[in-house]
């Protein structure tokens, strides 16, 4: 079965390749700000076997909760449809997320697609590990080149409490292990620190990450999504992380990889590893922001903060040439307006009903 999915992949693929040369390549999605996008990030499926306090509250997303239905997920096909078009457009950068994205069958040989429409192109995911010992291998070898695992505690009981499942902790750093086996190299580990919850984990967390070569990247708790009860005073700043820190390692600040890089970076005076720090809350980046979203559901998201997102999938569906969608994804960029965060921090903004994290896939 999985051989008969590969080659129909393999099929659409060459065809749709042919449809994407008729786009004019010298068009690029720019914003009235002149924010221009390379970073496209898909969210596979709304599913996940975690239910993480700040993204799919157990209580909320229980047993009886109804996730999308296969048929309301975008396709294989269809994906690697889309990651052409972004592709022409000008994007380098395609992120695979979820939900989390180890849960739907097949991801592997997605990759091995969308890694055959650019060589230079890089294609990375976020996963929370829980599975990544059984997909590493296949991941590694369909051409995924880099990886991000979101882990918030080496404490079993606040990791449990983080997670709101009863996994243990041990399952995603054999994961992490089994990955750096396998041949990936400066995995990031992304950590959500919440006031009260795991604010002692942090320097256990970089101590792991010196001795294991990981970069660790600590994220302010977001107000992504409604459902989370997100309450400002909850979030431990990018500031007080640093000054825990520093309690015990010098750390000095480095230069951004790229000037819309959402981290900033600082590395320790000994030389031994990377952190950084995404501060959405206390220094919004949205001036920067190069990103595009796609849902599960395909819907084009303009921003993490978003309520609303212009529907692909129909498009899609439809039979509407690439062409046809490429001019309809330009008009969408070009009424981007979206400052969100910088708004919250200055108490101009009140969005209601925002899409929720696990389905713009953070």
């Amino acid at each position: 079965m999985i051989i008969y999915i590969y080659v129909i992949l393999n099929i659409l693929h060459l065809t749709n390749i042919l449809n994407t040369l008729m786009v004019n390549n010298s068009e690029k999605l720019i914003d009235p700000f002149g924010r221009t996008v390379n970073y496209l990030r898909i969210s596979v499926t709304d599913r996940c076997n975690f239910r993480c306090r700040y993204c799919m509250p157990e209580e909320l997303y229980g047993e009886a909760f109804e996730f999308l239905k296969k048929d309301q997920v975008l396709s294989f096909e269809e994906i690697i449809r889309l990651s052409e078009i972004f592709v022409a457009l000008g994007v380098k950068k395609i992120r695979l997320t979820g939900g989390e994205p180890l849960v739907r069958k097949g991801v592997s040989e997605l990759i091995g697609s969308i890694s055959k429409i650019n060589k230079d192109l890089d294609i990375a995911m976020t996963t929370n590990g829980y599975l990544l010992e059984k997909y590493a291998s296949k991941l590694f070898q369909a051409g995924l080149k880099r990886l991000t695992v979101s882990l918030d505690s080496l404490d079993n009981e606040i990791f449990q409490k983080m997670s709101g499942k009863k996994f243990n902790v041990i399952e995603v750093l054999n994961g992490i292990k089994r990955a750096q086996f396998e041949g990936f190299k400066d995995i990031k580990i992304n950590t959500v620190v919440r006031k009260g919850v795991n604010e002692k984990s942090i320097l256990g967390l970089v101590d792991y990450c010196r001795s294991e070569g990981h970069i660790l990247r600590f994220i302010e708790y977001m107000d992504v999504g409604t459902l989370n009860s997100w309450d400002i005073k909850n979030v431990v700043s990018s500031n007080d992380i640093i000054k825990t820190i520093s309690k015990k390692y010098e750390l000095v600040e480095i230069e951004k990889n790229y000037p819309s890089e959402t981290s900033d970076r600082f590395s320790f005076v000994d030389g031994k590893g990377e952190i950084g720090f995404i501060s959405s809350i206390s220094n919004p980046f949205c001036g920067n922001c190069t990103r595009a979203r796609i849902t599960a559901d395909g819907k084009l998201v303009t921003c993490l903060f978003s309520n609303t997102g212009m529907n692909l999938k129909s498009l899609l569906r439809s039979r509407k040439s690439n062409k046809f969608i490429t001019d309809e994804i330009i008009n969408t960029w070009k009424l981007r307006d979206d400052k969100y965060s910088l708004e919250r921090t200055n108490s101009k903004v009140n969005v209601k009903n925002k899409i929720e994290m696990f389905q713009t896939g953070g």
